[in-house]
């Protein structure tokens, strides 16, 4: 899908092809596919080189393992109704959790979160070069994120993240149709300032 997107820089055409939609068309994601945006992942830069981040995942491929299906039903249990409702048509899941410890003796992590983050935007870029779409999203029970996924009580769920090739949007619930398309951005101007922080 061609996006209307638009800036007045030189930046790479990637960061403007690239969008979160809803809509996927429901096939796994190749297992060699899904490892290549993995590995995307652990390429990300992160405090100390310190790799925080663990990558659970699961794919809707029933016919992988014995449990394949049990593990992908857990994944989107996880998930609020509203996601659950579009996040079962994707082509995997991925939860990105991160260690909010290090070091020894142990410290806080300050950056966890933030070097997750990093591992999702590329992840998702890796995404978008292999021709699929990536949405992550926040709306989960994290308490029971925790349990189902068996995560350490010093390792935070930070996000879960669908990945797809791109379905069709009349397979949306109602009210999710008509906002299928790639959202624009405040100008660079309000977001990025010479010297002090400007209201």
């Amino acid at each position: 899908m061609t996006t209307n997107r638009s800036t007045n820089t030189d930046l790479n055409p990637i960061f403007l092809a690239r969008w979160s939609p809803r809509a996927f068309d429901g096939s796994p994601l190749p297992q060699g596919d899904l490892r290549a945006i993995l590995d995307a992942g652990r390429w990300a830069p992160s405090s100390y080189n310190y790799q925080p981040w663990r990558f659970l995942y699961a794919t809707p491929d029933r016919d992988a393992t014995p449990d394949h299906g049990e593990i992908w039903n857990d994944f989107l249990d996880v998930l609020n109704p509203f996601n659950r409702s579009w996040a079962k048509d994707a082509g995997a899941l991925i939860f990105i959790v991160s260690e909010t410890q290090m070091g020894s003796p142990e410290k806080p992590n300050y950056s966890h979160s933030f070097d997750a983050g990093a591992a999702w935007m590329s992840m998702a870029l890796q995404a978008h070069m292999l021709g699929y779409h990536a949405h992550a999203v926040v709306g989960f029970d994290e308490e029971k994120a925790r349990a189902c996924l068996q995560v350490p009580e010093h390792f935070k769920v930070d996000v879960a993240i669908a990945i797809g090739l791109l379905g069709e949007k009349e397979s949306l619930p109602d009210g999710l149709k008509e906002r299928e398309f790639p959202s624009d951005r405040k100008p660079l101007e309000a977001m990025a300032f010479l010297g002090r922080f400007k209201n």
